[in-house]
Protein backbone atom coordinates (compact mmCIF):
# COMPACT_ATOMS: atom_id res chain seq x y z
CA UNK A 1 0.00 0.00 0.00
CA UNK A 2 2.79 2.34 0.64
CA UNK A 3 4.76 1.64 -2.53
CA UNK A 4 1.89 2.58 -4.31
CA UNK A 5 0.74 5.78 -2.33
CA UNK A 6 4.48 6.78 -3.29
CA UNK A 7 3.93 5.74 -6.81
CA UNK A 8 0.81 7.74 -6.65
CA UNK A 9 2.84 10.88 -5.07
CA UNK A 10 5.61 10.59 -8.09
CA UNK A 11 3.13 10.59 -10.67
CA UNK A 12 1.30 13.45 -9.10
CA UNK A 13 4.66 15.77 -8.48
CA UNK A 14 6.12 14.46 -12.09
CA UNK A 15 3.07 16.99 -13.77
CA UNK A 16 3.54 20.50 -15.03
CA UNK A 17 1.49 23.19 -13.35
CA UNK A 18 -0.82 22.89 -16.71
CA UNK A 19 -1.07 19.52 -16.57
CA UNK A 20 -2.51 19.66 -13.18
CA UNK A 21 -4.71 22.69 -13.70
CA UNK A 22 -6.34 20.70 -16.38
CA UNK A 23 -6.95 17.49 -14.34
CA UNK A 24 -7.69 19.32 -11.72
CA UNK A 25 -10.38 20.98 -13.26
CA UNK A 26 -11.73 18.06 -14.96
CA UNK A 27 -11.93 16.24 -11.35
CA UNK A 28 -9.45 13.73 -12.30
CA UNK A 29 -7.79 14.88 -9.48
CA UNK A 30 -8.38 17.09 -6.43
CA UNK A 31 -6.54 19.85 -5.28
CA UNK A 32 -6.40 17.99 -1.73
CA UNK A 33 -4.66 15.28 -3.17
CA UNK A 34 -2.17 17.35 -5.69
CA UNK A 35 -1.06 19.95 -2.79
CA UNK A 36 -0.59 16.94 -0.23
CA UNK A 37 1.30 15.08 -2.98
CA UNK A 38 3.55 18.35 -3.01
CA UNK A 39 3.87 19.04 0.20
CA UNK A 40 5.45 15.14 1.05
CA UNK A 41 7.77 15.65 -1.83
CA UNK A 42 8.82 18.94 0.12
CA UNK A 43 9.09 17.42 3.39
CA UNK A 44 11.21 14.63 1.41
CA UNK A 45 13.70 16.65 -0.12
CA UNK A 46 13.97 19.54 1.95
CA UNK A 47 16.31 18.62 4.54
CA UNK A 48 18.89 18.02 1.79
CA UNK A 49 18.18 20.91 -0.61
CA UNK A 50 17.15 23.87 2.38
CA UNK A 51 15.16 25.30 -0.79
CA UNK A 52 11.61 26.10 1.22
CA UNK A 53 12.23 28.10 4.12
CA UNK A 54 9.11 29.39 5.14
CA UNK A 55 6.47 26.78 4.70
CA UNK A 56 2.49 27.29 4.70
CA UNK A 57 1.29 23.87 4.37
CA UNK A 58 -1.49 24.17 7.04
CA UNK A 59 -2.80 27.61 4.79
CA UNK A 60 -2.20 25.24 1.79
CA UNK A 61 -4.57 22.33 2.77
CA UNK A 62 -6.99 25.01 3.93
CA UNK A 63 -7.01 26.20 0.28
CA UNK A 64 -6.97 23.13 -1.58
CA UNK A 65 -9.92 22.12 0.57
CA UNK A 66 -11.75 25.62 -0.43
CA UNK A 67 -10.72 24.65 -4.04
CA UNK A 68 -12.22 21.69 -4.09
CA UNK A 69 -15.54 22.45 -2.34
CA UNK A 70 -15.27 25.48 -4.89
CA UNK A 71 -15.35 23.21 -8.25
CA UNK A 72 -17.90 21.07 -6.82
CA UNK A 73 -20.31 24.30 -6.79
CA UNK A 74 -20.06 24.90 -9.94
CA UNK A 75 -18.22 28.16 -9.62
CA UNK A 76 -15.53 29.64 -12.51
CA UNK A 77 -12.42 27.95 -12.07
CA UNK A 78 -9.36 30.11 -12.29
CA UNK A 79 -6.55 28.68 -14.90
CA UNK A 80 -4.29 27.89 -11.90
CA UNK A 81 -6.76 26.43 -9.78
CA UNK A 82 -5.81 24.30 -7.09
CA UNK A 83 -2.33 24.53 -8.69
CA UNK A 84 0.50 24.46 -6.10
CA UNK A 85 3.41 27.14 -6.43
CA UNK A 86 6.31 28.69 -4.42
CA UNK A 87 7.22 32.10 -3.83
CA UNK A 88 10.83 34.09 -3.55
CA UNK A 89 11.53 35.37 0.00
CA UNK A 90 11.76 38.92 -1.36
CA UNK A 91 7.99 39.27 -2.06
CA UNK A 92 5.41 39.86 0.01
CA UNK A 93 3.08 37.19 0.78
CA UNK A 94 0.37 38.28 3.65
CA UNK A 95 1.18 36.81 7.22
CA UNK A 96 5.22 36.23 6.11
CA UNK A 97 8.33 38.17 6.49
CA UNK A 98 10.45 39.36 4.34
CA UNK A 99 14.65 39.58 5.60
CA UNK A 100 16.46 39.58 2.33
CA UNK A 101 18.51 37.13 4.38
CA UNK A 102 19.44 40.12 6.71
CA UNK A 103 19.44 38.72 10.44
CA UNK A 104 17.97 42.63 11.79
CA UNK A 105 14.73 41.88 9.14
CA UNK A 106 13.65 38.82 11.13
CA UNK A 107 9.67 39.33 11.70
CA UNK A 108 9.45 41.49 9.12
CA UNK A 109 6.12 40.81 8.55
CA UNK A 110 3.72 42.18 5.83
CA UNK A 111 0.17 41.87 5.92
CA UNK A 112 -0.72 43.00 1.94
CA UNK A 113 0.34 41.56 -1.17
CA UNK A 114 0.77 43.00 -4.31
CA UNK A 115 -0.15 42.48 -8.29
CA UNK A 116 1.62 39.17 -9.36
CA UNK A 117 1.03 36.92 -5.95
CA UNK A 118 -2.70 38.11 -5.72
CA UNK A 119 -2.96 37.83 -9.35
CA UNK A 120 -1.48 33.80 -8.50
CA UNK A 121 -4.45 33.60 -6.10
CA UNK A 122 -7.18 35.37 -8.06
CA UNK A 123 -6.38 32.38 -10.47
CA UNK A 124 -6.83 29.68 -8.07
CA UNK A 125 -3.01 29.36 -7.05
CA UNK A 126 -1.97 27.78 -4.09
CA UNK A 127 0.93 28.94 -2.29
CA UNK A 128 3.18 26.42 -0.39
CA UNK A 129 5.58 28.69 0.98
CA UNK A 130 8.80 30.65 0.37
CA UNK A 131 12.06 30.02 -0.93
CA UNK A 132 15.62 30.68 -0.37
CA UNK A 133 17.63 33.44 -1.46
CA UNK A 134 21.32 35.05 -0.92
CA UNK A 135 22.16 38.12 1.70
CA UNK A 136 21.12 41.22 0.24
CA UNK A 137 19.87 39.42 -3.47
CA UNK A 138 23.16 40.61 -4.80
CA UNK A 139 25.41 36.98 -5.49
CA UNK A 140 24.94 34.18 -7.72
CA UNK A 141 24.31 31.86 -4.69
CA UNK A 142 21.27 31.10 -2.02
CA UNK A 143 23.38 31.62 1.27
CA UNK A 144 22.45 33.78 4.10
CA UNK A 145 22.84 33.84 8.34
CA UNK A 146 18.79 34.09 8.54
CA UNK A 147 18.02 30.62 6.46
CA UNK A 148 20.96 28.74 5.96
CA UNK A 149 22.43 27.82 2.42
CA UNK A 150 20.08 26.27 -0.17
CA UNK A 151 22.03 22.79 -2.06
CA UNK A 152 21.43 21.85 -5.99
CA UNK A 153 19.55 19.12 -6.09
CA UNK A 154 22.15 17.52 -9.01
CA UNK A 155 25.24 17.76 -6.64
CA UNK A 156 24.53 18.57 -2.49
CA UNK A 157 28.07 20.32 -3.02
CA UNK A 158 26.95 22.57 -5.81
CA UNK A 159 25.08 26.13 -5.48
CA UNK A 160 21.68 25.77 -6.59
CA UNK A 161 22.12 29.41 -8.04
CA UNK A 162 21.46 32.98 -7.19
CA UNK A 163 19.36 35.18 -5.92
CA UNK A 164 16.58 32.74 -6.95
CA UNK A 165 18.30 29.50 -5.98
CA UNK A 166 15.70 28.19 -3.58
CA UNK A 167 12.79 28.22 -6.83
CA UNK A 168 15.29 26.29 -8.95
CA UNK A 169 16.10 23.72 -6.60
CA UNK A 170 12.63 22.88 -5.32
CA UNK A 171 11.09 23.08 -8.98
CA UNK A 172 13.99 20.73 -10.37
CA UNK A 173 13.02 18.11 -6.92
CA UNK A 174 9.12 18.14 -7.69
CA UNK A 175 8.57 20.32 -4.88
CA UNK A 176 7.09 22.64 -6.71
CA UNK A 177 5.70 22.94 -10.39
CA UNK A 178 5.94 27.22 -10.74
CA UNK A 179 7.89 29.27 -8.67
CA UNK A 180 7.93 33.24 -9.07
CA UNK A 181 11.10 34.22 -9.33
CA UNK A 182 13.28 37.68 -9.79
CA UNK A 183 16.09 38.89 -12.16
CA UNK A 184 18.24 41.91 -11.57
CA UNK A 185 21.69 40.14 -12.67
CA UNK A 186 20.55 36.58 -14.11
CA UNK A 187 18.56 35.93 -10.81
CA UNK A 188 16.32 33.95 -12.36
CA UNK A 189 18.32 32.74 -15.26
CA UNK A 190 21.31 31.48 -13.30
CA UNK A 191 19.05 29.04 -11.19
CA UNK A 192 17.21 27.62 -14.07
CA UNK A 193 20.59 26.54 -15.78
CA UNK A 194 22.05 25.45 -12.96
CA UNK A 195 18.97 23.18 -11.97
CA UNK A 196 18.17 21.69 -15.41
CA UNK A 197 14.47 23.99 -15.57
CA UNK A 198 13.71 26.59 -17.23
CA UNK A 199 13.57 30.72 -16.13
CA UNK A 200 12.46 33.60 -17.66
CA UNK A 201 12.93 37.18 -17.48
CA UNK A 202 10.34 39.83 -19.46
CA UNK A 203 11.15 43.08 -21.23
CA UNK A 204 12.16 45.51 -18.41
CA UNK A 205 9.12 47.43 -17.18
CA UNK A 206 6.88 44.42 -18.40
CA UNK A 207 5.74 43.58 -14.76
CA UNK A 208 5.48 45.16 -11.31
CA UNK A 209 8.05 45.36 -9.15
CA UNK A 210 5.25 46.32 -6.53
CA UNK A 211 5.16 43.12 -4.67
CA UNK A 212 9.19 43.75 -3.82
CA UNK A 213 8.97 45.70 -0.53
CA UNK A 214 10.52 48.74 -1.06
CA UNK A 215 11.61 50.10 2.01
CA UNK A 216 14.44 47.37 1.91
CA UNK A 217 17.02 47.95 -0.85
CA UNK A 218 17.86 50.08 -3.83
CA UNK A 219 14.94 52.37 -3.85
CA UNK A 220 14.38 54.62 -6.51
CA UNK A 221 17.22 52.60 -8.39
CA UNK A 222 16.01 52.58 -12.37
CA UNK A 223 18.96 52.43 -14.11
CA UNK A 224 18.79 48.61 -14.10
CA UNK A 225 15.46 47.23 -13.57
CA UNK A 226 14.69 44.12 -11.73
CA UNK A 227 12.23 41.93 -13.13
CA UNK A 228 9.86 39.22 -11.46
CA UNK A 229 9.31 36.23 -13.24
CA UNK A 230 8.41 32.62 -13.37
CA UNK A 231 10.55 29.58 -13.24
CA UNK A 232 8.87 26.23 -14.03
CA UNK A 233 9.92 22.40 -15.64
CA UNK A 234 7.86 23.70 -18.91
CA UNK A 235 8.32 26.17 -21.16
CA UNK A 236 4.26 25.73 -21.77
CA UNK A 237 3.92 26.74 -17.98
CA UNK A 238 6.18 29.82 -18.60
CA UNK A 239 4.33 30.80 -21.07
CA UNK A 240 0.95 30.17 -18.77
CA UNK A 241 3.09 32.20 -15.68
CA UNK A 242 3.74 35.45 -18.27
CA UNK A 243 0.21 35.27 -19.72
CA UNK A 244 -1.06 35.55 -16.34
CA UNK A 245 1.52 37.86 -14.83
CA UNK A 246 1.14 40.21 -18.20
CA UNK A 247 -2.12 41.12 -17.35
CA UNK A 248 -1.32 43.09 -14.46
CA UNK A 249 -0.20 45.46 -16.40
CA UNK A 250 -3.55 46.42 -18.20
CA UNK A 251 -4.22 47.91 -15.08
CA UNK A 252 -2.73 50.53 -12.94
CA UNK A 253 -0.08 49.32 -10.72
CA UNK A 254 1.86 51.50 -8.05
CA UNK A 255 4.62 51.50 -10.54
CA UNK A 256 2.73 52.61 -13.45
CA UNK A 257 3.39 49.54 -15.52
CA UNK A 258 3.43 50.45 -19.42
CA UNK A 259 -0.24 48.54 -20.21
CA UNK A 260 1.91 46.64 -23.28
CA UNK A 261 -0.58 43.99 -24.77
CA UNK A 262 0.89 40.32 -23.95
CA UNK A 263 1.71 38.37 -27.36
CA UNK A 264 0.89 35.15 -27.70
CA UNK A 265 4.25 32.81 -28.68
CA UNK A 266 1.62 30.33 -30.81
CA UNK A 267 1.29 32.74 -33.18
CA UNK A 268 5.01 33.09 -33.83
CA UNK A 269 6.14 30.53 -36.87
CA UNK A 270 9.76 29.75 -35.58
CA UNK A 271 10.77 28.63 -39.39
CA UNK A 272 10.48 32.34 -40.42
CA UNK A 273 12.74 33.33 -37.66
CA UNK A 274 16.42 34.72 -38.31
CA UNK A 275 18.30 33.49 -35.09
CA UNK A 276 22.01 34.41 -34.55
CA UNK A 277 23.87 32.75 -31.79
CA UNK A 278 27.56 33.28 -29.73
CA UNK A 279 29.15 31.33 -27.77
CA UNK A 280 32.14 33.65 -26.51
CA UNK A 281 31.32 36.88 -25.39
CA UNK A 282 34.76 38.63 -25.66
CA UNK A 283 35.10 38.84 -21.87
CA UNK A 284 34.99 35.64 -20.56
CA UNK A 285 35.17 32.06 -22.08
CA UNK A 286 32.33 29.26 -21.66
CA UNK A 287 33.01 26.21 -20.40
CA UNK A 288 32.90 23.68 -23.46
CA UNK A 289 29.60 22.63 -22.39
CA UNK A 290 27.94 25.13 -22.53
CA UNK A 291 29.36 26.14 -26.08
CA UNK A 292 28.10 22.65 -27.02
CA UNK A 293 24.65 23.30 -26.01
CA UNK A 294 24.51 26.85 -28.17
CA UNK A 295 25.62 24.76 -31.38
CA UNK A 296 23.46 22.37 -30.79
CA UNK A 297 20.30 24.57 -30.74
CA UNK A 298 21.72 26.12 -33.37
CA UNK A 299 21.85 23.41 -35.83
CA UNK A 300 18.47 21.99 -34.40
CA UNK A 301 16.80 25.55 -35.32
CA UNK A 302 18.44 25.80 -38.60
CA UNK A 303 16.98 22.16 -39.18
CA UNK A 304 13.15 23.75 -38.29
CA UNK A 305 14.19 26.13 -41.07
CA UNK A 306 15.19 29.17 -39.55
CA UNK A 307 17.94 30.88 -41.03
CA UNK A 308 20.74 30.80 -38.32
CA UNK A 309 24.18 33.20 -38.82
CA UNK A 310 26.29 34.36 -35.53
CA UNK A 311 26.18 37.33 -34.07
CA UNK A 312 28.71 39.65 -32.47
CA UNK A 313 27.32 40.69 -28.77
CA UNK A 314 27.55 43.51 -27.39
CA UNK A 315 30.40 44.56 -25.18
CA UNK A 316 30.28 42.46 -21.93
CA UNK A 317 32.81 44.33 -20.17
CA UNK A 318 30.76 47.89 -20.81
CA UNK A 319 27.66 45.64 -19.46
CA UNK A 320 30.10 45.37 -16.16
CA UNK A 321 31.08 48.93 -16.36
CA UNK A 322 26.96 49.84 -16.57
CA UNK A 323 25.77 47.23 -14.04
CA UNK A 324 28.59 47.86 -11.13
CA UNK A 325 28.43 51.70 -11.67
CA UNK A 326 24.96 52.01 -11.26
CA UNK A 327 24.68 49.33 -8.48
CA UNK A 328 27.81 51.10 -6.44
CA UNK A 329 26.70 54.86 -6.85
CA UNK A 330 25.33 55.03 -3.83
CA UNK A 331 28.97 53.84 -1.89
CA UNK A 332 27.20 50.75 -0.47
CA UNK A 333 25.05 52.50 2.06
CA UNK A 334 21.44 50.78 1.11
CA UNK A 335 23.87 47.18 1.37
CA UNK A 336 24.96 48.29 4.77
CA UNK A 337 21.55 49.43 6.21
CA UNK A 338 19.66 46.66 5.65
CA UNK A 339 22.60 44.38 7.44
CA UNK A 340 22.94 47.04 10.00
CA UNK A 341 25.67 45.30 12.57
CA UNK A 342 25.67 41.80 10.55
CA UNK A 343 28.60 41.13 8.93
CA UNK A 344 28.26 39.84 5.42
CA UNK A 345 28.54 36.52 4.57
CA UNK A 346 32.11 35.32 3.02
CA UNK A 347 30.81 35.54 -0.32
CA UNK A 348 29.59 38.89 -0.39
CA UNK A 349 32.56 40.77 1.80
CA UNK A 350 34.89 41.07 -0.80
CA UNK A 351 32.57 43.45 -2.60
CA UNK A 352 31.23 45.12 0.15
CA UNK A 353 34.21 46.33 1.67
CA UNK A 354 35.48 47.45 -1.77
CA UNK A 355 32.13 49.74 -1.69
CA UNK A 356 33.75 50.92 1.68
CA UNK A 357 37.49 51.59 0.41
CA UNK A 358 38.22 55.20 0.09
CA UNK A 359 38.34 56.67 -3.69
CA UNK A 360 42.18 57.58 -3.55
CA UNK A 361 42.54 53.95 -3.11
CA UNK A 362 40.62 52.51 -5.55
CA UNK A 363 42.20 54.74 -7.81
CA UNK A 364 45.85 52.74 -7.32
CA UNK A 365 44.10 49.49 -6.54
CA UNK A 366 43.72 47.98 -10.48
CA UNK A 367 47.25 48.69 -10.82
CA UNK A 368 48.13 46.61 -8.25
CA UNK A 369 45.72 44.04 -9.51
CA UNK A 370 47.29 43.95 -12.72
CA UNK A 371 50.93 43.65 -12.05
CA UNK A 372 49.53 40.79 -9.72
CA UNK A 373 48.17 38.82 -12.68
CA UNK A 374 44.53 39.61 -11.49
CA UNK A 375 43.10 41.40 -14.78
CA UNK A 376 39.18 40.59 -13.56
CA UNK A 377 39.30 41.98 -10.25
CA UNK A 378 41.11 45.23 -11.51
CA UNK A 379 38.63 45.79 -14.14
CA UNK A 380 35.56 45.75 -11.53
CA UNK A 381 37.34 48.13 -9.21
CA UNK A 382 37.78 50.02 -11.85
CA UNK A 383 33.83 49.91 -12.43
CA UNK A 384 32.92 50.52 -8.76
CA UNK A 385 32.52 53.21 -6.49
CA UNK A 386 30.50 56.36 -4.96
CA UNK A 387 29.30 58.76 -7.34
CA UNK A 388 28.33 62.26 -8.15
CA UNK A 389 25.07 62.99 -9.11
CA UNK A 390 26.76 64.00 -12.24
CA UNK A 391 28.95 60.99 -12.91
CA UNK A 392 25.78 58.96 -12.29
CA UNK A 393 23.47 60.64 -15.15
CA UNK A 394 27.12 59.45 -17.26
CA UNK A 395 26.04 56.29 -16.25
CA UNK A 396 22.50 56.34 -17.24
CA UNK A 397 23.88 57.64 -20.48
CA UNK A 398 25.78 54.76 -21.31
CA UNK A 399 22.79 52.63 -20.19
CA UNK A 400 20.94 54.01 -23.07
CA UNK A 401 23.58 54.08 -25.19
CA UNK A 402 24.78 50.59 -24.82
CA UNK A 403 20.87 49.49 -25.63
CA UNK A 404 20.81 51.58 -28.65
CA UNK A 405 23.87 49.75 -30.01
CA UNK A 406 22.60 46.30 -28.93
CA UNK A 407 18.70 47.27 -31.04
CA UNK A 408 20.80 48.26 -33.87
CA UNK A 409 22.73 45.45 -34.27
CA UNK A 410 19.42 43.07 -34.33
CA UNK A 411 18.42 45.26 -37.15
CA UNK A 412 21.59 45.77 -38.85
CA UNK A 413 21.66 42.03 -39.41
CA UNK A 414 17.88 41.32 -39.44
CA UNK A 415 17.73 38.83 -35.88
CA UNK A 416 14.78 38.07 -34.08
CA UNK A 417 16.27 36.33 -31.83
CA UNK A 418 20.20 35.37 -30.32
CA UNK A 419 21.31 32.08 -28.43
CA UNK A 420 24.17 32.46 -26.33
CA UNK A 421 25.30 30.57 -23.12
CA UNK A 422 23.38 31.69 -19.60
CA UNK A 423 26.55 31.38 -17.79
CA UNK A 424 30.33 30.68 -18.20
CA UNK A 425 29.95 27.74 -16.09
CA UNK A 426 27.81 25.07 -15.13
CA UNK A 427 26.66 24.78 -11.07
CA UNK A 428 29.06 26.58 -9.33
CA UNK A 429 30.50 24.62 -5.83
CA UNK A 430 29.42 26.03 -2.36
CA UNK A 431 31.19 29.66 -1.89
CA UNK A 432 32.75 30.02 -5.01
CA UNK A 433 30.59 32.81 -6.11
CA UNK A 434 32.75 35.98 -4.80
CA UNK A 435 35.72 35.25 -7.07
CA UNK A 436 33.11 34.31 -10.33
CA UNK A 437 31.20 37.38 -11.10
CA UNK A 438 33.13 37.23 -14.71
CA UNK A 439 32.00 34.31 -15.32
CA UNK A 440 28.15 35.27 -15.03
CA UNK A 441 28.41 38.03 -17.81
CA UNK A 442 26.52 36.20 -20.47
CA UNK A 443 23.23 37.09 -18.54
CA UNK A 444 23.73 40.08 -17.38
CA UNK A 445 23.58 42.50 -20.28
CA UNK A 446 20.74 41.64 -20.84
CA UNK A 447 19.44 43.41 -17.52
CA UNK A 448 21.55 46.32 -18.45
CA UNK A 449 19.30 46.90 -21.85
CA UNK A 450 16.34 45.17 -20.16
CA UNK A 451 15.45 42.61 -23.35
CA UNK A 452 13.52 39.56 -22.70
CA UNK A 453 15.79 36.87 -22.13
CA UNK A 454 15.04 32.99 -20.91
CA UNK A 455 16.88 29.56 -20.42
CA UNK A 456 15.60 26.54 -21.26
CA UNK A 457 17.09 23.74 -20.57
CA UNK A 458 19.20 21.83 -23.16
CA UNK A 459 21.72 18.97 -22.10
CA UNK A 460 24.09 17.94 -19.05
CA UNK A 461 27.96 18.03 -19.16
CA UNK A 462 29.53 14.78 -20.23
CA UNK A 463 32.51 13.25 -19.34
CA UNK A 464 35.72 14.24 -20.44
CA UNK A 465 34.51 17.89 -21.57
CA UNK A 466 34.50 19.74 -17.99
CA UNK A 467 37.35 22.47 -19.09
CA UNK A 468 39.40 23.26 -21.42
CA UNK A 469 40.56 26.34 -19.43
CA UNK A 470 44.29 27.27 -19.62
CA UNK A 471 46.09 27.75 -16.30
CA UNK A 472 46.59 31.26 -15.45
CA UNK A 473 47.51 33.38 -11.95
CA UNK A 474 44.01 35.34 -12.85
CA UNK A 475 41.86 33.78 -9.53
CA UNK A 476 38.63 34.15 -11.48
CA UNK A 477 39.77 31.86 -13.85
CA UNK A 478 41.71 29.30 -11.55
CA UNK A 479 38.34 29.51 -8.90
CA UNK A 480 36.54 28.51 -12.54
CA UNK A 481 38.73 25.88 -13.41
CA UNK A 482 38.40 24.78 -10.02
CA UNK A 483 34.84 25.00 -10.21
CA UNK A 484 34.63 22.61 -14.08
CA UNK A 485 36.66 20.22 -12.37
CA UNK A 486 34.13 17.19 -11.72
CA UNK A 487 31.22 18.63 -13.14
CA UNK A 488 29.86 16.02 -15.43
CA UNK A 489 26.58 15.12 -15.27
CA UNK A 490 25.25 18.59 -14.28
CA UNK A 491 22.45 19.81 -16.50
CA UNK A 492 23.40 22.80 -18.74
CA UNK A 493 21.20 25.73 -20.08
CA UNK A 494 20.98 28.10 -23.55
CA UNK A 495 19.55 31.09 -22.98
CA UNK A 496 17.54 33.18 -25.32
CA UNK A 497 16.87 36.50 -26.05
CA UNK A 498 14.59 38.42 -28.28
CA UNK A 499 13.92 42.16 -29.22
CA UNK A 500 11.82 44.33 -26.60
CA UNK A 501 8.56 43.46 -25.78
CA UNK A 502 8.47 40.48 -28.04
CA UNK A 503 8.84 38.19 -25.28
CA UNK A 504 6.33 35.66 -27.62
CA UNK A 505 9.49 34.88 -29.69
CA UNK A 506 11.94 34.05 -26.81
CA UNK A 507 9.22 31.24 -25.50
CA UNK A 508 8.34 30.32 -28.83
CA UNK A 509 12.08 29.78 -29.56
CA UNK A 510 12.44 28.16 -26.11
CA UNK A 511 9.53 25.59 -27.14
CA UNK A 512 11.01 24.39 -29.87
CA UNK A 513 14.26 23.89 -28.65
CA UNK A 514 12.63 22.45 -25.43
CA UNK A 515 10.93 19.92 -27.61
CA UNK A 516 14.12 19.12 -29.68
CA UNK A 517 16.20 19.00 -26.16
CA UNK A 518 13.56 16.54 -24.70
CA UNK A 519 14.10 14.14 -27.25
CA UNK A 520 18.17 13.59 -26.92
CA UNK A 521 19.71 10.96 -24.01
CA UNK A 522 21.43 13.61 -21.93
CA UNK A 523 18.38 15.69 -21.21
CA UNK A 524 18.35 16.95 -17.85
CA UNK A 525 15.73 15.83 -15.67
CA UNK A 526 15.17 14.86 -12.10
CA UNK A 527 11.87 13.69 -11.99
Amino acid sequence: MLQMEQQRTGEITNLSATELAEKICTGELSAVEVIEAHIQRIEEVNGDLNAVVIPLFDQARAAAAEADAKRARGEPLGRLHGVPVTIKEQYRVAGTQVTLGALNKVGNIYDDEGPLVTKLREEGAIILGKTNIIQTLSNFESDNRVYGRSNNPWNLKRSPGGSSGGEGAIIAAGGSPLGLAGDYGGSTRLPAHFCGVQGFKPTSWRLSNADFPPDLLTGGQETVIPQPGPIARTVADLQLAMAIFAETSLETTPDLVPPVPWPDPAKVDVSNLHIGYYTDNGYFPASPALRRAVEEAAKALQAMGATVAPFTPPDAAEAVRIFLGSASAGGGEDFKRLLGDEKPIPQMKEMLRSLSTPPWVLRFLPRIMRARGQNYVAHMIECIGARSAQAYWEIVEARTAYRAQFVRSLEEGGFDAVLCPPCALPAITHGSSGDLFPAMTYGLPYNVIGAPAGVVAATRVRPGEESDRPVGRDLVEITARRVEQGSAGLPVGVQVVARHWREDIALAVMAALEAHFRTQPDYPSLV
